[in-house]
């Protein structure tokens, strides 16, 4: 670690800007020694996330605006303003902001950290490898991120 203090001002942080999700850095490996990863997560309407597990790390996420379903457990549940989900290693999830609503705001904490990593190579991506589907999940699965399918019905 750097810096035992670490300050960011609002709308501050490493960002990427992408179609449906724009995310901020807030907390990154390297300042935490690896422990954890903080990131800000402006979800865009439409946004989705098909459904997937990770084998080594946990996520955690806080939700500051909008509505936001999760999929787990085979079902969905829909999280409001305040609302925290804790999902361990292993357990498949998806996620997208409620079919009808605006935006959404979340706080999301990967522990152990890495996510930060992973959103740095795909910035550098070009087209074609984004679409590369054996690139894409080679990729993924070297940031333990493992895809199951596309978003549940």
């Amino acid at each position: 670690m750097n810096n035992p203090v670490h300050y960011l001002p609002p709308n501050q942080g490493l960002s990427y800007d992408w179609t449906n999700d724009h995310v901020f850095i807030k907390v990154s490996a390297e300042e935490t020694g690896g422990a954890y990863t903080l990131v800000e997560d402006n979800l865009k309407p439409g946004f989705a996330l098909g459904l997937h597990l990770h084998k080594t790390h946990a996520e955690t996420f806080y939700v500051l605006e909008g509505s936001i379903d999760y999929y787990f457990e085979d079902s969905w549940h829909t999280a409001l303003p305040g609302a925290c989900l804790h999902i361990p290693a292993g357990v498949p999830h998806a996620a997208r902001v409620t079919p009808g609503t605006g935006g959404a705001r979340m706080l999301m904490v990967m522990q152990p950290s890495g996510f930060d990593a992973f959103l740095a190579e795909l910035a550098k991506l070009t087209e074609a490898q984004m679409a590369d589907a054996d690139f894409m999940k080679a990729l993924s699965e070297k940031h333990d991120i493992f895809s199951l399918g596309p978003v549940p019905e």
